[in-house]
């Protein structure tokens, strides 16, 4: 066990058993016997060892889902008592919220604070939310005008109905929070679910399904399948799930897709991003430049809205640019259970390298780490956090997904220049725009290809405004009233009166 700050008995006792899958109301090994170790962000050494799952692991999860679905409780029960369980597991969840600040932290790399006080409480907003909406899915009347069949009165209506099994699949960056973002509607669905978070932090996952079934969740209804890529292509390919909820980067959301094809199954992604984050020189300057720090490293840059691309009109450039390079120098770096750090590290050495090329590969074609851009001489993942200038517009280092504590800065002068540069992308996740000109920030969130356009703020999250993404950043939208229907089939009744 690394020994890092942060811990407490009960998270200590936690991190020192063994990670087994939920099958059914069980906790078991993997079918093959084999575990991995997954190691802490903050030091690199070994945190737990878990269940190295392979496809049978998800055979079994997956029929023990469907067992559930067919004859178990849980689509049958009454959305009263359905929405009754939800809201026990929300006091579950409030009752343990530290406990589980602490496990997300520690187990992803995340300041405790951002954890404690961020992840957490939407993650709890989530089933609190679709716990009030379990009563409210239905569906609607309607009065067909069948001009062809003159003299002939219909009536009409639809339902709605689970789609059955779900196979949730979910990152590293955001275990949690990402997990209740399809748990929550797919249970108040009614749909049976397997989960497989990322093998690189799958902590909080477990102790959610630990909850789930302390809370009542009846066996076979909540599953969880531990291990790598292999287990969720088995999942995403499974014959018995009905529906995939994938959230990763872009590249994986193709694999779970073309592996979804089989059955034809309903699938939802939630993909990845390289979103711009636009200063024009009427902006409140103090209060974008924060914004766009917070934006930028927030989570160590591992998150898909990452405002990456700071797009910053040429009068206020330099004073933005002095600005960002304070704020990020100003950010106290350190483990993720220290209750003071505001920069953890990034997921493991392999991440950390590949962000280290992006950042070579820019310098190499004439960019300028203004600060940072260099690891850190301590035992952990660390990364100094970056601003960048001077990059080439079409460079990979520009186009692609970092992924860690890296504000790209760009130069515009006009808005035209603006909205080129910034929809000039494969991504549409989310944008921000900071700007006094009410008109300006009306037209240009029309212009944005994004899901999501913060004005004048940035990161804001709530289980009543959607979240998805334009082209390459996914499918559907999640975390909003809308996202039930990914979870159900509606049917229509129509009878000749």
């Amino acid at each position: 066990m690394s020994g890092i700050t942060g811990r407490t008995e009960a998270v200590e006792t936690f991190f020192r058993r063994t990670k087994q899958n939920l099958v059914g109301n069980e906790w078991l090994p993997a079918a093959s016997g084999r575990e991995a170790v997954v190691t802490d962000p903050s030091t690199g050494a070994p945190l737990m060892s878990v269940a190295e799952s392979g496809s049978e692991d998800v055979d079994r999860a997956v029929w023990a889902a469907r067992r559930a679905f067919e004859s178990g409780p849980w689509s049958k029960l009454l959305p009263y008592e359905r929405s009754r369980i939800l809201l026990r597991l929300v006091d579950l969840l409030e009752a343990n919220r530290d406990e589980l600040a602490r496990i997300e932290a520690i187990d992803s790399g995340k300041p405790l604070t951002q954890a404690r006080y961020v992840d957490v409480p939407l993650a709890i907003q989530q089933f609190h939310s679709y716990a009030g909406l379990v009563t409210k899915l239905g569906g609607r009347t309607i009065t067909p005008s069948c001009g062809y069949m003159a003299g002939t009165r219909f009536h009409a209506y639809t339902t709605k109905s689970p789609v059955g099994v779900a196979g949730l699949i979910t990152p590293f960056n955001f275990p949690l929070l990402l997990g209740a973002m399809k748990l929550a509607p797919a249970l108040a669905a009614g749909c049976t679910v397997v989960l497989k978070p990322d093998e690189r932090a799958p902590a909080s996952s477990v102790r959610l399904g630990e909850l789930c079934l302390e809370a009542g969740v009846p066996p076979g209804v909540v599953n969880v399948v531990l291990g790598g890529p292999e287990v969720g292509a088995a999942l995403a390919a499974h014959q018995q799930v009905d529906k995939i909820a994938f959230t990763g980067s872009t590249e994986a959301g193709r694999t779970v897709l073309e592996a979804a094809a089989g059955n034809l199954k309903k699938v939802s992604l939630e993909l990845g991003g390289n979103s711009p984050n636009v200063i024009f020189a009427d902006a409140n300057l103090p209060a974008a430049i924060a914004a766009a720090g917070a934006g930028a490293y927030t989570n160590a840059g591992e998150c898909c809205v990452s405002g990456a691309r700071v797009l910053v009109q040429d009068a206020v450039y330099d004073q933005v640019l002095e600005g960002l390079v304070a704020y990020a120098r100003g950010l106290k770096l350190g483990p993720a259970g220290d209750e003071e750090t505001q920069l953890g590290p990034v997921i493991t050495e392999e991440h950390l390298g590949r962000v280290q090329n992006y950042l070579a590969g820019a310098e190499a074609a004439g960019a300028r780490s203004l600060t940072g851009g260099k690891r850190v001489d301590r035992r952990g993942y660390f990364l100094e956090p970056t601003v960048v200038t001077d990059a080439k517009l079409d460079s990979p280092f520009m186009k692609d997904e970092v992924f860690g504590p890296v504000a790209k800065v760009v130069r515009f002068r006009d808005w035209n220049e603006l909205v080129a540069i910034a929809n000039d992308s494969v991504y549409g996740l989310a944008a921000g725009v900071w700007t006094e000109n009410l008109g300006n920030a009306h037209r240009t969130a029309e212009a944005l290809k994004a899901g999501t356009v913060w004005v004048n703020c940035y990161n804001v999250f709530d289980p009543d405004l959607p979240f998805g993404g334009y082209k390459q950043s996914g499918w559907s939208r999640e975390s909003c009233p809308e996202a039930l229907d990914l979870y159900c089939e509606t049917k229509t009744v129509c009878m000749a009166i």
